[in-house]
């Protein structure tokens, strides 16, 4: 397999890592089989300087990976419906993190098909984050996992295929309420069809949870 990336990439803030994830490829290894998956589309979230960040009123056991080292995965559990995904970035004990949001399966394309059922097409399989976690089986246990160490955690960020600056949009982020609404900290591949449609903030209800994972 192709050497992961190594922790010294991530080591920056989450502003300069963002854009740079579009097109690198993350593997997703377990009993069930291998996924790999070209990134898409990202968030950034500057820790305690960033409203709309989970570390914005500092460290708890929840966020606690946020805080480095950097190239670990944070997962949350959000809506009591789903989870996301999160790269670490900042040097320790400066909370940053990446979401990301969508991605093209580019291999195991029938073992994220079982996982997303409910995908009318494959372009659909990992658009948006609940669909990327549920299509790679991420979930808390995988809360920490070192992208970067000797030792195999189930997950792995590759070389791919850097995009051009050309090729990078920005704009607000999806659903985020108050001041964080403002900064234009989510990227994406201009075009690329499993880029998830941008949606302001509005209050979610159970019913709203269940059709966003779908």
């Amino acid at each position: 397999m192709t050497p992961a990336l190594p922790r010294d990439f991530f080591d920056r803030p989450a502003l300069e890592l963002a854009p740079d994830l579009l097109g690198r490829t993350l593997v997703r290894t377990s009993a069930e089989g291998d996924i790999a998956v070209r990134l898409t589309e990202v968030e950034a979230y500057a820790g305690e300087l960033d409203p709309a960040s989970h570390a914005f009123r500092g460290r708890t056991p929840r966020n606690a990976t946020m805080y480095g080292p950097p190239g670990h995965v944070y997962v949350y559990f959000t809506y009591g419906m789903w989870h996301c995904m999160n790269l670490v970035c900042c040097p320790p004990g400066v909370a940053g993190a990446v979401l990301l949001r969508a991605g093209e399966v580019l291999s195991g394309t029938e073992l994220a098909r079982r996982r997303r059922p409910s995908a009318r097409r494959d372009a659909e399989l990992a658009r948006g984050p609940a669909r990327l976690a549920t299509a790679l089986d991420v979930d808390r246990t995988l809360d920490g996992a070192d992208l970067c160490g000797e030792e195999e955690q189930g997950l792995r960020l590759l070389r791919g295929t850097p995009v051009g600056k050309e090729q990078v949009r920005t704009g607000p982020r999806t659903g985020v309420a108050g001041d964080g609404a403002v900064p234009p900290w989510r990227f994406w591949i201009h075009g690329d069809p499993t880029v998830s449609p941008y949606r302001p903030h509005r209050p979610r209800t159970r019913l709203d949870a269940r059709v966003a994972r779908s």
